[in-house]
């Protein structure tokens, strides 16, 4: 089958394929995600490295206003939204799970700011468990491969879900990440020198 054969391809490309964002902790990378929306994983880096030399747990957060959070986080964009979320998710980490990041992945989508595609990051790669988080490399590369059809990022998970292996899911989020990024652009993707091209749907329809 063409999704065994592409997962396949992809694993062979993207071996060591891992987050890309910065992160010594569960909660570091729950915050980092947060920022990460709508925003450069490069630019979120160079945020976290300076904010995370004070403030890398709930507790230090809570210390800062959210003007002052905002400063630190301003050049992410949506500063004001993000700030909001990330104290109000570090209040209910220490009110409500005892100063811990939840793993269970209904838990953490009751933080603030926790959307499906963020609890699932947090939830694979923080804590092991299998999950495919959709974001816009996923959302692209999949539905041109042909790996998903369907037009919005929770459908295109479920589709995911199906033809992939369960014990594969989180490993198959940052392979499709990887090829987003260095193949499969968004504007341009390099069609030519894409080793996928004979299994990708796009490429064939685009013939």
């Amino acid at each position: 089958m063409n999704e065994k054969e592409i997962l396949k391809e992809l694993e062979r490309l993207y071996p060591d394929a891992k987050p890309a964002l910065h992160f010594k902790s569960p909660y570091e990378l729950l915050v980092a995600v947060i920022l990460s929306a709508q925003c450069t994983d490069e630019r979120v880096n160079k945020v976290t490295e300076v904010l995370f030399q004070k403030y890398n747990t709930p507790e230090k957060m809570l210390t800062l206003t959210q003007e002052e959070l905002e400063k630190y986080i301003f050049s992410c964009g949506f500063y004001h939204n993000k700030a909001a979320h990330i104290l109000s998710a570090s209040r209910d980490i220490i009110e409500k799970f005892g100063g811990e990041v939840p793993s269970d992945f209904n838990d953490l989508k009751t933080l603030a700011g926790v959307g499906q595609k963020t609890a699932n990051v947090v939830y694979a790669v923080a804590f092991g468990g299998d999950a495919i988080a959709v974001d816009t490399h996923v959302f692209r590369v999949s539905r041109r491969l042909g790996l998903a059809s369907a037009n919005t990022p929770e459908k295109v998970e479920e589709d995911l879900k199906k033809v992939i292996p369960r014990e594969e899911w989180s490993k198959a989020h940052h392979y499709l990440i990887w090829h987003g990024r260095r193949v499969c652009h968004s504007q341009r993707p390099d069609c030519d020198n894409c080793t996928l091209k004979n299994l990708c749907k796009h490429k064939k329809e685009s013939v």
